[in-house]
């Protein structure tokens, strides 16, 4: 076991007073009235997981997520081109394993010779890519979000992806970063998916602040366990989310028990809501130019 994780984990752990497995199950627990399905809606399986650079093997990152057969998965802790990922690209790699083509890295910071940051692999071609500095406490690790916006069968949609700082920060610097997101979430008129590493409990300030906005999808519709970081000693935790719009319809939530990372990966289960457009307004994606390339290389 290492010493490091494990700190990390009191890090986390302590401050937060974790959250029992009874007031887990009792969030799981609130799940909306069920909605049938209207003409023009899209299901989408969607997936956050944190993939620790691929130290247990980039192939097994890759067959969890073939397994699940997502349509859209937001990476965390993924590197480009350094010694301890051999050199690889590792979005590239699992773009190929996974048969999701379209891919992205969003660099956050150089570590052993690399690109390290978050990245997202997709069904659905990407239109345009950006990222988007947050704030962090001097001398700590930058932190990023990324956005991509998706061609989804002639709808825009904005998937966007962060990894939050961790303990032994204090909470105000992850709530700026929840700030910072929300407002930029905010000026986004298209349906909206944020998924990441929170680093925070669902009952922490920074997630309470998300959910002002947000619907976090496993609390709704989440089925069985919902620890995503697991630990040895002090109770796991639940750090990992997705969390979606009201454009969205949540359908289902689930946490992957798997060996693949130190973190669990959650897929969630959504129905996006046919667009609305009012009257006389062309189509969101007409004449809209692709900024990427097709495999999603900024």
């Amino acid at each position: 076991m290492r010493f490091d994780r494990l700190l990390a984990g009191l890090c986390l752990a302590l401050p937060l007073a974790c959250a029992s497995s009874s007031s887990l199950s009792s969030m799981a627990a609130r799940v909306e009235p069920t909605v049938e399905r209207g003409p023009g809606e899209v299901d989408l399986k969607v997936m956050t997981f944190n993939i620790q650079s691929g130290l247990r093997g980039l192939d097994k990152v890759a067959e969890v997520i073939r397994s699940a057969a997502p349509d859209i998965v937001a990476l965390q802790e993924v590197d480009v081109g350094s010694v301890r990922a051999g050199g690889k690209n590792q979005p590239a790699v699992l773009a190929e394993l996974t048969g999701l083509p379209h891919h992205s890295h969003f660099r956050t910071t150089m570590l052993w010779g690399g690109d390290y940051g978050v990245a997202l692999l997709s069904r659905f071609p990407l239109v345009s890519v950006e990222q988007h500095p947050l704030p962090v406490v001097t001398g700590a690790e930058p932190r990023t979000v990324a956005r991509a916006v998706l061609d989804v069968r002639g709808q825009e949609v904005s998937v966007y992806v962060t990894h939050l700082t961790r303990r032994p920060f204090n909470d105000s610097v992850r709530i700026r970063q929840t700030a910072a997101i929300l407002a930029l979430m905010a000026k986004d008129p298209r349906p909206k998916l944020l998924m990441g590493d929170m680093n925070d409990t669902p009952e922490s300030s920074s997630l309470r602040l998300f959910k002002r906005e947000l619907r976090d999808v496993f609390a709704l519709r989440g089925e069985g366990p919902a620890i995503t970081y697991p630990l040895p000693i002090i109770p796991s935790l639940r750090i990992d989310y997705v969390l979606a719009c009201d454009q969205f319809m949540p359908r289902r939530g689930k946490v992957l028990n798997v060996n693949a990372s130190d973190h669990y990966p959650v897929v969630a289960e959504v129905t996006l809501r046919a667009p609305t457009p009012a009257p006389g307004e062309a189509p969101m994606l007409q004449d809209v130019p692709a900024v990427v390339s097709s495999s999603g290389t900024p």
